[in-house]
């Protein structure tokens, strides 16, 4: 199961000056930008590619780099921590600067309780995504499925993914290029309801009210960055 937070938490970089690409080979598990560099979050964590699994992480190059508690330790002897690179803009040009907007769609729109199939209002939603996509050079779309706190942890990861994934499907029937939608899923480990439900009884999918309660936690959330 993907790890709660930090590990696996994949996030787009707002890069200044260059576009992000996914590795042009299958054995590369980690996004490289347009300089051949892995690309990371402010924060300094690396985006993997739907490649990216511990084995192959530790055949990366940047497997130490970017999973240095993971891939064996043989590995990496002598290897420093990823630091992230610095935009630098090409000499007497001016930078093409990102232009990216975060879109998160109504968890009542998208999905129901314990389903992983779109509402006809989420598709509107998703049609407007699409819209939104068409009208920059985009890069990137990524599609993070979340759930509820009821039931186990694996049954809601995998959950979590097959939203993302019902997602990701719509918008290349639409016309996306798959290449360019990145999912991921969280599970029950990012809800925004807090502890606003904490105390309406039983946490089962018989107790409508807390069923009610954590809709907005069963959502996907929706990045989208390009250039203008």
């Amino acid at each position: 199961m993907i790890g709660k937070l930090t590990r696996n938490f994949i996030v787009c970089a707002l890069l200044s000056g260059i576009g992000i690409a996914a590795a042009g080979a299958q054995e590369r598990v980690y996004v490289i930008d347009q300089r051949g560099n892995v690309a990371t979050s402010g924060a300094g964590l690396c985006w993997r590619t739907g490649y990216w699994t511990p084995s192959a992480a530790a055949n990366d190059p940047a497997g130490c780099q970017c999973d240095r508690d993971i891939v064996p330790a043989s590995k990496c002897s002598g290897e420093t921590p990823l630091a992230v690179t610095p935009a630098v803009p090409a000499p007497e040009k001016q930078p093409v600067v990102p232009s990216g907007g975060k879109v998160t769609l109504a968890a009542d729109a998208l999905f129901d309780f314990n389903k992983a199939v779109l509402r006809p209002e989420g598709k509107a939603k998703l049609d407007d995504v699409v819209a939104q996509s068409n009208e920059i050079q985009l890069e990137v779309i990524v599609a993070v499925g979340h759930t509820d706190r009821i039931g186990g942890d694996r049954y809601n990861q995998r959950l979590s993914e097959k939203r993302a994934n019902t997602v990701k499907q719509y918008l290349i029937d639409k016309g996306i290029e798959a290449n360019r939608v990145y999912t991921e899923g969280k599970g029950e480990t990012q809800p925004v309801t807090g502890g606003q439900c904490d105390n309406l009884g039983a946490e089962n999918g018989r107790n409508k009210k807390l069923v009610e309660c954590l809709q907005p936690d069963r959502r996907v959330d929706i990045e989208i960055i390009g250039t203008r």
